[in-house]
């Protein structure tokens, strides 16, 4: 009778305590489907605050953001950076002490205004005679040519490739030129007539990686470029978004292989085998808007047989507006009002 007692008595303790713990656990499980059922409903409405974004930012059933709004962004984080890049300059200048010399501030102020266009000399290995006319003629070499910098906005520099033969005597001779001059933009590709067009798009590219300028400008190493009537002319167009500018042209398309204007893709060009309406090569500019895009999609953007040609073809489906100026054309060398003259040698 004892034995039954006490066995009685240990299998109601196993069952009590058997009924807390499937009580505990349902408990734990109702809690944890609140839990999950709370957070299902909260992704779900961070869902649709997605969506109703997206679909105010891409508008009426669009698939891609425009070519406005990259630049917009690219302008946000840029403008991010530079606001904590200031905080950070802020609270070092309160533990250093601030710097009340006018002077000082007024040259700070000059070295960092930004520049009105950046212009690249497409230039060539064996043309160093070009070079030297033209930092004695415009461009400017040392003190000059960061005086030019800093009180007209105006950066200028040679842009070229470098040779099939790496860090032979070409490379050698361009390395010892620049380290003399400081002048230059050297390309990481094969510096060869056929890449000039694929030259004009890095230099475009990498010119708008490294400087925030108003405009860019492509110019001949073998021309005169009058520095104050083209700022004066730039400075016109500050209002435009998206400016191409230069003597616009088209001309015909050769077919012909041993022709020395041969164009490969003349059959995209239609029956009349005519170029569209695109800016002559001796000397072009664009706007900042247009270099950043050319920057962004460097790798998409295809070119053709002549760099004026590929230029203009980049910016045929864009909202641009093309600006035939008469300045820059080479029927408005006789009468003085050219932008830039042939360059005497």
């Amino acid at each position: 009778m004892m034995q039954s007692k006490g066995s009685n008595s240990k299998v109601s303790n196993m069952v009590f305590r058997t009924r807390i713990s499937s009580l505990l656990i349902s408990m734990f499980a109702i809690f944890a489907s609140f839990y999950v059922a709370g957070r299902l409903w909260q992704d779900a409405q961070n869902r649709v605050y997605l969506i109703k974004e997206l679909d105010r930012v891409t508008g009426l059933g669009q698939s891609a953001i425009s070519v406005d709004d990259t630049l917009k962004i690219i302008a946000c984080r840029e403008q991010h950076k530079t606001l904590s890049a200031l905080e950070m300059d802020l609270a070092i200048a309160r533990q250093e002490g601030f710097t009340s010399k006018r002077s000082s501030d007024t040259s700070a102020a000059v070295s960092k205004r930004k520049p009105l266009v950046v212009i690249g000399v497409l230039t060539r290995f064996g043309r160093k005679n070009n070079r030297d006319a033209i930092r004695k003629a415009w461009m400017g070499s040392g003190e000059t040519l960061k005086k030019m910098e800093k009180e007209k906005g105006v950066v200028s520099r040679f842009v070229i490739g470098r040779s099939a033969d790496r860090e032979d005597n070409l490379d050698r001779s361009i390395d010892d030129e620049n380290r003399q001059t400081n002048d230059f933009i050297i390309l990481d590709q094969v510096e060869a007539p056929g890449e000039l067009p694929k030259k004009v798009k890095m230099f475009f590219a990498l010119a708008a990686d490294k400087w925030d300028a108003d405009f860019y400008a492509k110019v001949n190493d073998d021309v005169y470029v009058n520095i104050d009537a083209l700022g004066a002319t730039l400075s016109s167009h500050l209002d435009k978004p998206r400016v191409y500018i230069g003597c616009m042209k088209s001309g015909q398309v050769f077919s012909e292989p041993s022709h020395k204007w041969y164009e490969p893709d003349w059959w995209k060009f239609g029956d009349k085998k005519s170029y569209f309406r695109h800016a002559s090569g001796e000397m072009y500019v664009i706007s900042g808007a247009l270099a950043k895009f050319i920057s962004i999609n460097r790798s998409l953007l295809r070119t053709y047989a002549h760099d004026d040609v590929s230029a203009g073809s980049w910016f045929i489906g864009l909202d641009v507006k093309h600006v035939d100026e008469g300045k820059f054309c080479c029927s408005s060398w006789s009468t003085g009002l050219s932008f830039f003259l042939p360059l005497s040698i």
